[in-house]
């Protein structure tokens, strides 16, 4: 299915890119949430007469994304839960966990934006959570695991 990209999605290309993709992913998830739509002829005019707009959008969500990186770069979280003698804890550390911590500091985090690479955490000590604030903003969240007791 050829579609035309109507914002920047990370590994698939640039605003106003036409790319090739699965019919279920374009059909499914691309068209109707608004980040593409099918390349056809009339599609193409109405993007062309759209760019500067839909180019002044994303460099309005890149600058965006660029500040809440700002607010939240130095921020480290700390997460007590119950553990064993050997620092397993009992349970697991979230990306739900991780965004209420967040949210104690006042700063939001959505679900989408918070990556742990290793899955839950399950042991206490210092982690680094990766943060996608946009496909060119990302940075590293320090989560530190402490025993509640």
């Amino acid at each position: 299915m050829e579609i035309i990209l109507l914002e920047k999605i990370r590994n698939l290309g640039d605003l106003g890119a036409q790319v090739s993709v699965k019919p279920g992913y374009g059909r499914n998830y691309l068209i109707p949430q608004g980040k593409a739509v099918r390349a056809t002829k009339e599609n193409k005019k109405i993007f062309e007469s759209r760019r500067t707009e839909l180019e002044a959008n994303a460099m309005d969500a890149l600058a965006k994304a660029e500040a809440r990186a700002a607010e939240l770069e130095n921020v480290a979280i700390e997460i007590a839960r119950r553990a064993s003698e050997e620092g397993k804890l009992f349970g697991s550390v979230t990306i739900s966990d991780i965004i209420e911590a967040v949210a104690v500091i006042g700063k939001e985090l959505d679900k989408v934006e918070v990556n742990l690479p290793e899955g839950a955490i399950k042991v206490v000590g210092e982690h680094i959570v990766d943060i996608s604030l946009h496909p060119e903003v990302n940075l590293s969240l320090k989560v530190t695991v402490i025993s509640e007791s």
